[in-house]
């Protein structure tokens, strides 16, 4: 999966990104390598789902994708 980050110049120093398809996924860092190591772990988060909240019946099934 390939996604967009829009990378900022913080004015208060640093740099902070966003993903535009992902609403509300955000990081920040003092450097561009401590940003993109952030961003890495926000993207995750946010595409993070925990399945164990979802009713499912026998019939249902859960699966994992690559895109």
């Amino acid at each position: 999966m390939k996604l967009t980050v829009v990378i900022h110049q913080a004015e208060e120093g640093g740099y902070w990104a966003e993903i535009p398809s992902i609403p509300g996924c955000a990081s920040q860092g003092e450097t561009c390598e401590e940003l993109l190591d952030n961003i890495h772990e926000a993207i995750e988060g946010c595409l993070a789902v925990d399945v164990t909240d979802i009713d499912l019946s026998k019939a249902d099934r859960v699966v994992e994708i690559a895109v």
